[in-house]
């Protein structure tokens, strides 16, 4: 972005924000070189009780000098910039305060999309879609996205800063984990995400490792110029292979096949097995690609023998063709609270008692492993 450059303001706390603790308010720094998208940013931000903008900065540089003045639990980040732009400054604001959560604030473009992914690779904690300068401040659902994912990028870094007590692998599983798991061993790994789903998706592909004795499907909400860049992304993590999924082809054990933007994937029973399926049919829970259509269609072609896995996310996108996966006879995992971005979509399905396990994402993936029949990760 270009624009007038500034130098760092301090943000009073607004009164509403005042009355709360300070653990429980989100500090933030926005940092863009154009002062019309920082201000716009800003008063988007000024109305919450539990966000407090405590600095706006032009370029990295003045970002890194902001950090060691103030105490920051989220920066803002554009990445085209002067003097220091983002890819530059991340890895020197994480090293500098490694519990620091950075949102990337990128263009709709594919070079927007491949600087985003390769920020996330860097240590971003998330992304977030920006529109153009004249359209954010009237944007809702930019304003809507960016709120959700600073509390809750917010709440995990106090959580990792304050661990709570490990409890023992025999403790009994949070409530939603009530279920059995199917005996009849999956045919299909079927993964939703969205909010936070980025990086929940590498942690979780990396652990996994290689050669699943099923094929993978991903349904990730994310713009169709980002989709490619994302799997794209995952098939370099050096675990399975990921690429967008193409309509009719056949699906291969040990393989991810990702929904591409503006496009469901669906999953179809053939002669020779799975195949995929791209659908331009009306978007569901607002989404499309959406999580519902993947898992329901999957339950159907596979007779209920899929493995739902659900990531973090807002809303409640994959709930209702769980519950039918689980009618069917199929086994669902969600990811927990505690680590999750918003507990939106798994909160939905494991609050509505459909999970076998509500698990920390770090062992999400031994569970898979142990579902499928493969020997648990080391």
């Amino acid at each position: 972005m270009t624009g007038a450059p500034g130098n760092a303001l301090a943000g009073p706390a607004s009164l509403a924000a005042a009355g709360h603790a300070a653990a429980e308010v989100a500090r933030v720094m926005i940092c863009d070189d154009s002062v019309i998208i920082r201000s716009a940013i800003a008063r988007m931000l000024e109305g919450e009780p539990d966000i407090e903008v405590v600095a706006r900065v032009a370029n990295g540089k003045l970002a890194i000098e902001e950090l060691g003045r103030r105490k920051i639990d989220v920066v803002v980040m554009d990445i085209e910039m002067p003097v220091m732009d983002g890819l530059t400054a991340l890895p020197l604001l994480l090293r500098q305060d490694p519990g620091l959560r950075v949102v990337v604030a990128s263009t709709l473009t594919t070079r927007g999309a491949e600087v985003a992914m390769e920020a996330l690779r860097l240590g971003a904690a998330d992304y977030v879609p920006k529109p153009s300068a004249g359209e954010v401040q009237g944007d809702v659902h930019f304003r809507h996205e960016l709120i959700a994912k600073i509390r809750g990028l917010a709440r995990l870094r106090r959580h990792a800063a304050r661990p709570e007590p490990r409890l023992p692998q025999s403790a009994a599983p949070p409530a939603g984990a009530t279920r059995a798991a199917n005996r009849r061993r999956p045919k299909l790994l079927a993964i939703g995400s969205s909010t936070g789903g980025p990086q929940a998706l590498f942690s979780l592909v990396q652990a996994l490792g290689a050669e699943l004795p099923v094929p993978v499907v991903i349904t990730q909400h994310m713009p169709a110029t980002f989709t490619k860049i994302l799997a794209d992304h995952i098939d370099r993590l050096g675990g399975m292979k990921c690429a967008e999924a193409v309509d009719g082809e056949l699906l291969a054990p040990g393989r991810i096949y990702l929904a591409p933007g503006n496009h469901h994937l669906l999953v179809q029973a053939a002669p020779g097995g799975l195949v995929a399926r791209l659908s331009n049919d009306p978007p569901e829970n607002f989404c499309r690609p959406a999580v519902d259509p993947m898992i329901r269609s999957a339950s159907v072609a596979c007779d209920g023998q899929v493995l739902a896995v659900i990531l973090t996310g807002m809303g409640h996108d994959g709930l209702a063709a769980t519950r039918s996966l689980i009618d069917a006879g199929g086994t669902a995992i969600a990811q927990d609270e505690a680590t999750s971005v918003v507990w939106g979509m798994p909160g939905a399905v494991a609050r509505a008692g459909l999970c076998h396990a509500v698990l920390p994402l770090p062992r999400i993936a031994a569970k898979i492993n142990e579902l499928l029949g493969k020997s648990p990760v080391p």
